[in-house]
């Protein structure tokens, strides 16, 4: 089954397969950096991952599902950052 956007009640909608994304991981513990985009600076690249990027045709919003179940790649393989400029991966996360 399609995901479900529950505000207005619609099925989303694929708008991009193979999207890729870069999770990040707190420095200095996960007591330290808040989740989200309040403190960018707090976080560092962990792994490279790719989904697939569905909206909602009603309000517009996006999420990402559909993930592999193993990173493209992870922050201590020596061609990590190579991968995320050649993924051309924009989009972080930061949470854990």
């Amino acid at each position: 089954m399609k995901p479900i956007c529950v505000k207005c009640e619609r099925f989303y909608r694929p708008k991009k397969n193979g999207t890729p994304f870069v999770e990040m991981m707190p420095k200095g513990g996960p007591q330290v950096a808040p989740p989200g985009t309040s403190d960018r600076d707090m976080w560092q690249p962990y792994k490279l991952w790719m989904g697939d990027l569905w909206s909602c045709q009603g309000c517009g919003h996006e999420l990402i599902v559909g993930t592999g179940s193993n990173p493209l790649s992870e922050h201590f393989k020596p061609d990590f950052e190579a991968q995320v400029k050649a993924w051309d991966a924009k989009l972080i996360v930061n949470d854990c």
